[in-house]
């Protein structure tokens, strides 16, 4: 399941990249406000066009995606590679050969 949620989240992390960078800005449209005739105001129109809902909803489904895998990775039934506990390890000492007292 966290498979398939990491795999949706890269894909809509680059589509929305790919989106915002295929709109134009705002300021495209400030050079022609100045006297070319331009309809629109200053800054571009205020309706908002196909691209900013796509984008809207794609950055929800982001959004989504990322607080389903913090949620995920943060609950305690996510596994670790940490202990919850540090033990020492016993202290083991050599063998003697065989044949051989212990010195006094």
């Amino acid at each position: 399941m966290i498979t398939v949620l990491i795999g949706i989240h890269v894909i809509v992390s680059i589509a929305l990249v790919v989106i915002i960078l295929l709109q134009m800005g705002k300021g495209a449209q400030a050079g022609a406000s100045f006297g070319a005739g331009s309809s629109q105001t200053m800054f571009g129109s205020t309706g908002g066009n196909i691209m900013t809902k796509v984008t809207a909803g794609v950055a929800i489904v982001f959004m989504l995606t990322s607080l389903s895998i913090a949620y995920y990775y943060g609950s305690a039934a996510s596994r670790t590679i940490m202990p919850g506990t540090v033990s020492s390890p016993a202290q083991s000492v050599p063998a003697l050969p065989a044949g051989e007292s212990t010195p006094e």
